[in-house]
């Protein structure tokens, strides 16, 4: 089996690196494609790869496409890769928004998976929500999970609207964290703490945290419960996020990036 990632940026060569590992290759079976003559010369020191700058160099020798560019890109890309392509070959694209019946029209191929990764997959911790189409055999689905499974875990979900909702959730969500821990990281540095006290004060305090639920089958709520006391400071800072309403606006920033996706399908 070979691979084609079209896209050396941030998560296509983090996808490139998880798949080189996988037990489901040999070495020097993942061809890497990119325009950028500096990312070329990056690519070529990269011993593990075979670096192309031409669809029609690697293409027609691939089993799985992995897409990994902007979504504007989209339709010329497909439709150059369109003449060269066989039927039997499969698409994974992690590009927002972009449908799977666009890549079909596009592509002329049918075999189509539409993944939602999100950035934890550069250390091997993220989450890869992904749908295929119907033309994608079981044995198929399989050998797709192990690729994804590279770079943390993965979920198959029913519909292209959970991709969509994925956006909202998994694929933007780190960022929601990020905006999170810059709010107790500013707040502490307010009460006094060094800039090096408050990112441990905060960056352990999330670690733990997550660690903590991972570890149980307790719920969010039933955790809040326990930490904060009646009348306690816990209570107090929960009664302000309460006040403030701060839970529907985070339901509205998901719901936020969720539309933006159905939008960026639209405007595919």
């Amino acid at each position: 089996m070979k691979i084609l990632v079209i896209g050396a940026g941030n998560m296509g060569l983090t996808y490139a690196e998880g798949m080189s590992k996988s037990r489901l290759l040999k070495k020097k079976n993942i061809m890497v494609l990119d325009t950028s003559e500096e990312k070329l010369e990056e690519l070529h020191q990269m011993s593990h790869f075979d670096a192309f700058s031409e669809l029609k160099d690697c293409v027609p020798q691939a089993d799985i496409i992995f897409i990994a560019v902007k979504p504007y890109h989209a339709e010329s890309l497909f439709k150059a890769i369109k003449p060269l392509a066989n039927t039997e070959q499969i698409i994974i694209s992690i590009m927002a928004g972009v449908t799977i019946a666009s890549i079909k029209e596009f592509s002329g191929l049918t075999k189509i998976v539409r993944a939602m990764p999100n950035l934890p997959a550069k250390i091997g911790m993220g989450l890869t929500s992904f749908v295929t189409s119907p033309q994608v055999s079981r044995i198929e689905i399989l050998t797709i999970e192990s690729l994804l499974n590279t770079t943390g875990k993965s979920i198959q979900v029913s519909s292209e609207t959970l991709i969509d909702a994925s956006t909202g959730i998994s694929g933007s969500g780190p960022a929601y964290v990020f905006y999170f821990m810059q709010s107790m990281m500013e707040a502490a540095l307010q009460m006094g703490f060094s800039k090096n006290d408050s990112t441990v004060l905060v960056s352990q305090t999330f670690i733990g945290a997550v660690e903590l639920f991972n570890q149980s089958n307790l719920s969010p709520n039933s955790w809040m419960d326990m930490v904060a006391s009646k009348g306690g400071t816990t209570r107090a800072a929960l009664d302000s996020m309460e006040d403030n309403n701060v839970k529907e606006l985070i339901k509205e920033a998901a719901f936020a990036a969720f539309n933006r996706a159905i939008e960026l399908g639209k405007e595919n």
